[in-house]
This record gives structure tokens, sequence and C-alpha cells, in this order.
């Protein structure tokens, strides 16, 4: 059972699910399910709010995608070992991510929510953005079967994975390893300058390897200053690109 809709607003609500439903390639045959993914307990009236709310879809959309994800995974990189497969599903499958899949589907702007919740702007919660995300998987996936789901998980996940927004592992951890790969001894840090106020200090650090050009970056603290440092010496080798950094 989705959220209480008056009479009078029966059709725009309609109409907004189709809209959303060509947003994300996908008609629903059943429409009372994509109705509760996007229902937040606050909207539901009566007994058991949170079995009539997006919740136990919340749930089962998180295995899914991260079912699908995984297939993608395994396929797209063929000669990657366990730990970085699941370094970047855990990218992939995390709060930022779903949510911002959230904001390419424009999930916000159809969730049900209550007066209160709606004043208070909960639809722009990233929690909650990301929590819907994965109950639309799982309303696919129960409306359509795995095809539909892993449809629709390709359409918004795969550009994701095969270029990721940001880096899947630590600067100096990379930095380390890459110079190891070199036979070169690990990276050296070095603090170059300290200025502004004691309660806001700002650190220069420099990244030192032998026979190589010295990296240096800012930050607020040192080890903040350190892995800026080392991004920049990964980017300028051409490990990373400016992007990914």
């Amino acid at each position: 059972m989705g959220p209480v809709v008056q009479d009078g607003e029966l059709n725009s609500v309609h109409e907004d699910l189709s809209a959303l439903e060509v947003r994300i390639g996908y008609s629903f045959k059943d429409r009372a399910l994509l109705d509760l993914a996007l229902s937040h307990i606050s909207a539901v009236k009566g007994e058991a709010p949170r079995v009539r709310s997006y919740q136990r879809l919340e749930f089962l959309g998180d295995h899914v995608l991260g079912s699908v994800v995984s297939h993608m995974l395994y396929d797209a990189f063929p000669q990657a070992e366990e730990g970085e497969l699941s370094r970047r599903l855990a990218e992939l499958v995390r709060e930022e991510a779903c949510a911002d899949v959230a904001a390419d589907m424009n999930l916000g702007a159809h969730i049900r929510l209550g007066p209160g919740e709606t004043q208070s702007g909960t639809h722009k919660r990233r929690a909650i953005l990301a929590d819907v995300t994965e109950s639309v998987v799982a309303a696919v996936f129960l409306d359509g079967g795995y095809p539909a789901a892993n449809a629709l998980v390709e359409r918004y996940w795969r550009q994701r994975l095969e270029a990721p927004r940001r880096p899947l592992r630590d600067a100096k951890t990379v930095l380390q390893e890459w110079a190891q790969a070199r036979g070169l001894p690990p990276p050296s840090y070095r603090e170059v300058a300290r200025s502004g106020p004691d309660h806001a200090p700002r650190f220069t650090v420099a990244v030192d390897l032998p026979g190589l050009e010295t990296a240096e970056a800012e930050g607020n603290s040192k080890q903040a200053a350190q892995k800026a440092a080392a991004t920049a010496f990964l980017v300028r080798e051409g490990v990373w690109n400016s992007n990914a950094s």
C-alpha cells in the first residue's frame, strides 16, 4: 500500500511517475511498486508504516544492486584480483554514489513525504536519496525480473564503473606501490613550510623519490598535505589523471 494521495492529486501523481519511468527507461506493469519505492515512512498512515514504506524494498535493492554491479565488474575487469573488485564494488554502491544516481534520475522530486518532512527538505538528504535509489532498483527487479534490474543498473552505473569519479585507493598507498614496482625505496615526506594561525595552520609537504623530481602540495594538516603531495606526484607521472585526483 502506498502513501495517502488526495483525489485531485491522482492524475498529476501518475503523470509524474510516467515521466520518471521514461527517465529510468522502464515502464511498470504494477505501478504500485514504484509508488511504494518512493514512499518515505512519514507519508504512510496507519499501522506498520515501516513495512508500507520503501524500507523493505531498500533492503532488497541493496542486494540486487550489489549482485548486478558485481557481475558487471567481473566481466569488465577480467585481470582484476578479488581485492580490486571489492574496492570497485564498494565505491559504486556507497551512499554517495547512489545519491548521485538519484540526482541523475531526479528522484528527489518524486519522493512521497509527510508535510513536516517536506518542509525540512528531507528529499534532498543524501542518505534518503541513496535509500530510494536502492528501493527503485528493487521495484524494477520485482516487476520485471533480473533482466530489467540489470538494464536499469547498466543505464546508470556503467559510466561510473568505467570511469570512477574518485580514486579507489589512498594516494600515499598507490605511490608506495608504484615506487616498489620500480625497485625504488618508499617515498619520503618532509614538511617544507607552515603558515597561518595556530587554530588554522597550513602545511606544505614535499614527497621525494630517488632520481625523480620532488612534488609539493599544501593541506590543513600534515596528513592532508602528504596525501595532496602524493596525488600531485601521481598526476605528474601520469599514474592518475587530474580528474580522478
